[in-house]
Order: C-alpha cells, then structure tokens, then sequence
C-alpha cells in the first residue's frame, strides 16, 4: 500500500458539493486512487484563498460537507483516531483517512479550540499556511517573525492531545520555534530539499537533519515550484533526486511521501500562488502516475523493505507513536 501524507481532497469536495455535486470522491478521485495504488492519506482542511479572509467562517463549511461525503462513503472511508484505526481498513479494504489540519489561522489566540478540533477527528495539524497568524509565520511571511507565545501554547495543546504537528509551510524561524518546543515526533507533510532548489517551502539540510533526529518522517512532494529552478527541469527525475538527497542527510527511516497534487484543483484555487499551466510536474502529473514512482525507486537500487518504509511504514511509525502515545 501507498499512504501519501498530503492531499487538499476536503477542498474540491466542498466546492463540487457546494455545486450541487454528492459522493464526489467516488466520482472524482476513487477510480485515480485504485490507479495510483494509494491506500490512505493526511487529507487536510486548508482555508483556501480569496476565503482566508474569514478562515473560520470557511474551516466550518469545509468540515460541513466533508463531514456529509464521510458519513455518505463509509463503505469507503476509515477515519484514523488512532493506530488501530489502520489495521482495521486494510482489514477491511477501506482508505485510511487521517483529518488534518493545514494552518490553524481560524482559531485565533483560542489555542483550547484544538480540543474541538481533536474532538471532531483532526489528528494532525500546522500552525500556518503560507500566511502569518497568531501562532506563527509561513513561508511567505516575515523571514524575522516566527512562533509566538500562543503557537508554543498550541504546540504543547497538539502532543498532549495526540495530534500530528507539522512543519511544512512554516518559514525558517518558526520552524525551529516548533523544534524548541515539540517533545515528539512532528513531520513535514509536504516538502523537499533547499539544497537542490532553493524555493521557500523547501527544507534546509539542518532542518532534514533536525526532523530526522527527533524521529520525523518528509514527505516528498511533487508541485513544480519545489522540483527545481530551472522550469524545464521540474520533472520525476529531478524530482527522485529530493528522495535520494532526503535519504542521504535523514535515512531511510525519516522519508515518505506527500505528493500535494493539484491537478484536481480549480484554476482560482492555485491563482493566489502558483500558474496553473506549469503547477504540474511532468511524468507525475496525478495521482495515478504514483506506481511509476515506484518503479524509479526500484531502478535507483532501493531495496524491497527500502521502499516499503517509503510507501507507508514511515509515516504509520509516527501516527502510532503520536496518537497512541499520550
């Protein structure tokens, strides 16, 4: 099995559903998931822009209707509250979901609403997007801003419930905020190496070092802008070689993936921060092009017990230990 640690699939369910539309993964995305052999995944509540101006107005409509596409798909779906919550959907052939949360803009200072969040499912969470909040600052923020009194609240509030915390989105200073405060295993969802392209969203050689050593687990992702500089190099190739240099600096035991794919998305949901013609990477496009990820891992000389910790054991490792370890 395949678990990809990142997907905006609660977004197009809430704009297809607010279109009328039902069962919109089943028609949309179940027939790509059974193609790319993906089995589970990290599927987040991201306050999409122009709607970050109200995020906690459109973080209660996403969780409005993908609460209806879960309870309508349950023959489908398996919430993950904890480990066990794996073992029964492989047992039962259902993908393993784990609700997480792509910036926590719409909480404010309220770092006790976590527990609601918590509450309703949510096993995983950042502090931002690209923006600056209460918490902290992303990638497109204040370079000399980072977390703040109430992020470290919220960092502690994550672990002592069992969340997830992740790294992925926030700027450098924050990010080792996080990593002053965290006691536990946290994640980059969704990121790759600043050392072969130096985009914002990618991760220092340190910051690999420093997620690795706390036990964490990067998962490679595949939008374009983090591939590579040079435009006619942001392909799967270049893209394999964020794998190879991930697991040089972290070890096999700290990478997975996190594929970000938006070839789903409307053109209005990428505008505010990537082109739409050129937000795909070439040879891996959608998610059905996965298995030949595999394949290159294969011809890389990536043994048979390698690739499985990348496929999905790497990330089981810290969902286990992080919500069962409270």
């Amino acid at each position: 099995m395949i678990f990809d640690a990142h997907g905006d699939i609660w977004t197009d369910v809430t704009v297809k559903r607010q279109k009328g539309e039902r069962n919109v993964f089943k028609k949309h995305h179940l027939k790509g998931y059974e193609q790319g052999q993906i089995k589970g995944g990290i599927f987040v509540i991201w306050v999409d822009p122009p709607y970050d101006k109200d995020p906690m107005r459109r973080t209660i409509e996403i969780i409005e209707n993908m609460s209806v596409e879960i309870i309508e798909n349950q023959d489908i779906f398996q919430i993950i509250r904890g480990y066990e919550d794996i073992e029964k959907a492989v047992k039962n052939h259902k993908l393993a979901i784990l609700i997480g949360m792509e910036g926590l803009s719409a909480i404010g200072k309220n770092v006790d609403l976590l527990n609601a969040f918590y509450m309703f499912g949510a096993r995983h969470a950042s502090l931002t997007w690209n923006e600056e909040n209460e918490l902290g600052t992303g990638s497109k923020g204040n370079p000399d801003r980072g977390i703040t009194k109430y992020g470290i609240e919220a960092v502690k509030k994550l672990e002592q419930l069992g969340m997830i915390v992740d790294v992925s989105h926030a700027n450098e200073k924050t990010f080792w905020g996080i990593h002053d405060v965290a006691t536990k295993p946290f994640i980059a969802s969704h990121s790759n190496c600043k050392a072969l392209c130096d985009a914002p969203r990618n991760l220092t050689d340190e910051q690999l070092k420093a997620i690795a050593k706390r036990g964490g687990v990067v998962g490679l992702n595949a939008f374009s802008d983090f591939v590579h500089g040079d435009k006619d190099k942001r392909d799967i190739e270049h893209l394999m070689d964020h794998m190879d240099h991930m697991v040089g600096i972290m070890g096999i035991d700290h990478v997975g993936f996190g594929f970000d794919f938006n070839d789903y998305l409307e053109g209005s949901l990428l505008s505010g921060f990537a082109d739409e013609d050129e937000a795909l990477t070439k040879g891996l496009e959608n998610v059905t092009k996965v298995p030949d990820v595999i394949s290159m891992l294969q011809k890389r000389g990536y043994s048979y017990d390698d690739i499985e910790k990348i496929k999905y054991k790497n990330f089981f490792r810290v969902i286990k230990e992080v919500t069962c370890g409270q």
